[in-house]
């Protein structure tokens, strides 16, 4: 069966790519810049977090969950601590720390004297992944829908559609796939429920390299666009059992596209 380059268990010995120089913006910033935050917006990006401070743990925590959600640290690579220390400019105790939290999200498994390993993702766990996100995601709608909040307030999400609608327009895969993050996430966040919020982005983050992996692969998303715009005028006209019962169905059928992709494929691991 095939699979990604990056056999799990093999060290990678190349340096740790930089970064690119453009300030990356923690993923509550990106929700509520709007339109401008969209624009431009990569999936790594959002790999720091909003309210923790400039430490050397966290910006080694953003810095090693940005290269394994752009695969930059291929899953399966196995890294040691000093290792990444000497790379990451830092001392070995700021990365360990990042490295207990990167195990947290399910990113990678440490293993003692041994450093961490990248997580590799198979299928079956994708199918897992989606079975959590089609359970959280439409509480996420429907609990915000709840809130009543005003359009200004719903304009990230307004913003996102737009921007994927252009996105489309263009056939700009990346552009459309940088909206729909800000959409999901954005909506989670705005949600009401900071602990929801926090298991909807956990599990996203882990979906990330399949969604990346079938980006080519899916035909243009106009359906899943046509369905984000539709789940936002629920939310706007107050229908909190419709946007629940659309986002539902939405995660479910944008899941088992994916996943049969993956399945196709005949990648054994992501």
């Amino acid at each position: 069966m095939a699979r990604l380059p990056g056999r799990p268990g093999t060290r990678a010995h190349e340096p740790i790519p930089p970064l690119p120089a453009r300030a990356r913006q923690p993923r509550a910033s990106r929700a509520a810049g709007g339109q401008h935050a969209v624009q431009g917006a990569t999936s790594s990006e959002w790999a720091a977090d909003a309210d923790r401070p400039a430490t050397a743990a966290n910006l080694a925590y953003a810095r090693l969950k940005a290269l394994i959600l752009d695969n930059a640290l291929a899953p399966g690579s196995q890294r040691l601590e000093s290792e990444l220390a000497a790379e990451l400019g830092l001392s070995r105790t700021p990365v360990r720390e990042a490295m207990v939290r990167l195990e947290q999200d399910g990113l990678v498994t440490i293993t003692p004297r041994h450093g961490m390993r990248v997580t590799a993702v198979t299928p079956a766990d994708m199918r897992e992944i989606y079975e959590v996100l089609n359970s959280l995601e439409p509480a996420a709608a429907e609990l915000l829908t709840r809130r009543g909040l005003a359009a200004k307030q719903l304009a990230p999400l307004a913003d996102a559609c737009t921007a994927m609608e252009r996105a489309l327009h263009k056939e700009d895969r990346h552009a459309w796939a940088a909206a729909d993050e800000v959409f999901h996430l954005g909506l989670a966040e705005l949600c009401g429920n900071r602990r929801l919020a926090g298991m909807i982005m956990q599990v996203w983050d882990q979906s990330h390299r399949a969604r990346m992996f079938t980006l080519h692969q899916r035909p243009l998303p106009e359906r899943s666009t046509a369905e984000h715009r539709a789940v936002l005028q629920a939310v706007m006209a107050g229908d909190s059992e419709s946007a629940r019962e659309m986002y539902r169905l939405h995660r479910r059928r944008s899941g088992e596209e994916l996943i049969a992709l993956i399945e196709r494929s005949g990648v054994a691991w992501l």
